[in-house]
């Protein structure tokens, strides 16, 4: 990678957790990551059993299968009959977070490359991303004309260009998917699953691939061939990009910087390159971004140096809330200007960063308290709540990474040193709660993908989230040092040697 080039990175090898990052230039922008065992993604479509309605509320909790209730507004079930222990078809718009339920819908949305189908409506729209005023009008034209009956359509950014043949075909296929989920609705129980959306690397192809991606590389051959299809059939011959399958022995986030990149942005402060500095404080209700001067002093004059950080502070924190995928209230408290029309540089600066946001946000000006308010769709669980837990040592409001977010970093590491050497069997050593839950939830799995005996000794010298190898080689040798551990006393091994 090199340049300004647009590059997307697929870790999707682990069945465990699929992670795909976005890099511009070299950097990390954004990073989608999904775990096998999260429940209702976005995008799902259920059949379901209402459980309760709550006129105060004007909405509804609903039952999605296994106990697991989601919030229904009533707004969005305009036109379908909601009652008590009644059936309706809902699809998953905000995904459980923080101990809230998963957020539903009855205005039903299906998802394609150019365009997305929406049923039981007449709206026609075209992306607000597309700026050309003649390709806007060419496209909302078209959309008119090939919207079927009872279906509204929405064009998407990815269809500037595209001619009204491959338009059509998408459309049809949208329609196609639609009477098959219906036909479903009608032979399964209430509640059930009626249709999943692309798994997390064909989302992110559906929505990121353009013109400025020169390079998409995946660490999984089954993934590798998948996406090549995909380019050939969607991506501009002058603009497609070049597709690789990554073998190395390194992890491909690894070797790509990228882990590097992923632990920085869940630290709280955060330095800027002119020597200023933000501190980031995410809370339940908003996120609170400090900006500060630090060890830069100016060129010039206090005013210059404070407009100087101000914008240079703007352009980092656009880029940490699309990376850190913060959602929601979000304030900021620049350094403090005098002059009206530095504020309204600066407010206008940020306006043009969001611009180009997926997320829409929105800058609402100055407070009287010299604050700088936004707002910011949330649209997945941010990167601290996905990958961070409170502390279990401290009554404070520390973090330690979650138990499988460490676990997965030693499956990492395993792999490398699988791959870099011939072994039978392998001991790790690691933090009696880590070693323990990787014990009952992976261990007998990483055996049996890597055929190779894995033993998790409990250390009690290990932090939470450090851990060893401390030895690799033959089976017989793994399990005459294991005993030896064992007949220490206190030591706990966890152990799968039969491949």
């Amino acid at each position: 990678m090199n340049g300004d080039d647009k590059s997307i990175i697929a870790n999707v090898i682990d069945p465990e957790e699929a992670r795909v990052a976005i890099m511009e230039g070299g950097h990390l922008v954004e990073l989608f990551a999904e775990r096998m065992w999260d429940r209702q993604r976005a995008g799902e479509i259920y059949k379901a059993r209402v459980d309760n309605i709550l006129p105060g509320m004007n909405a509804a909790f609903v039952n999605l299968g296994e106990g697991r209730n989601a919030f229904l507004y009533l707004d969005d079930a305009k036109n379908v009959e909601v009652k008590p222990n009644g059936e309706v078809i809902v699809q998953v718009v905000k995904v459980a977070r923080k101990g809230k339920g998963p957020r539903v819908t009855a205005k039903i949305s299906l998802p394609g490359r150019y365009v997305v189908l929406i049923p039981g409506s007449r709206e026609v729209g075209v992306s607000r991303r597309i700026y050309d005023a003649d390709e806007k009008e060419r496209l909302k034209d078209l959309a008119r004309q090939l919207a079927p009956s009872d279906f509204g359509v929405i064009v998407r950014t990815a269809a500037s260009g595209v001619d009204e043949e491959a338009l059509k075909e998408e459309i049809e296929e949208l329609v196609e998917l639609w009477t098959e989920i219906t036909n479903l609705a009608t032979k399964m129980p209430t509640p059930s699953l009626l249709y999943r959306d692309a798994g997390l690397l064909g989302r992110v192809l559906r929505d990121e691939l353009d013109g400025n991606v020169s390079q998409i590389v995946v660490d999984d051959p089954k993934e590798y061939e998948q996406i090549s299809d995909y380019v050939s059939r969607y991506a501009h011959d002058q603009g497609r990009p070049t597709v690789e399958l990554y073998t190395r022995n390194v992890p491909i986030f690894e070797y790509y910087g990228i882990e590097k990149e992923i632990s920085a942005a869940l630290e709280r402060k955060l330095w800027l390159p002119s020597g200023g500095f933000l501190v980031i404080d995410q809370t339940e209700a908003m996120t609170v971004i400090d900006v500060n001067t630090g060890k830069y002093v100016g060129t010039s004059d206090l005013r210059h140096t404070i407009i100087d950080t101000n914008v240079e502070a703007a352009r980092e924190i656009a880029k940490q809330l699309r990376l850190r995928a913060i959602g929601g209230i979000v304030i900021v408290d620049f350094i403090d200007m005098d002059y009206a029309e530095d504020k309204q540089k600066l407010l206008d600066y940020l306006g043009d960063l969001f611009k180009g946001d997926r997320n829409k946000a929105k800058v609402y000006g100055v407070t009287k308290l010299g604050l700088v308010e936004i707002t910011r769709k949330r649209s997945r669980p941010d990167l601290k709540s996905y990958m961070t837990r409170p502390c279990p040592f401290c009554a404070t409001t520390g973090w330690v990474l979650k138990e499988d977010v460490v676990a997965m970093d030693i499956k990492r590491f395993m792999r490398k040193v699988i791959m870099s050497s011939k072994m039978e069997a392998l001991i790790l050593e690691a933090h009696p709660a880590i070693a323990r839950y990787i014990g009952e939830n992976f261990l007998s799995q990483w055996v049996q993908e890597f055929k190779r005996a894995i033993f998790m000794v409990e250390s009690k010298d290990l932090s939470w989230e450090k851990y060893r190898l401390e030895f690799q080689g033959t089976l017989d040798q793994a399990l005459y040092k294991v005993n030896l551990l064992e007949g220490e006393g206190d030591l706990v091994v966890h152990r799968a040697d039969r491949p």
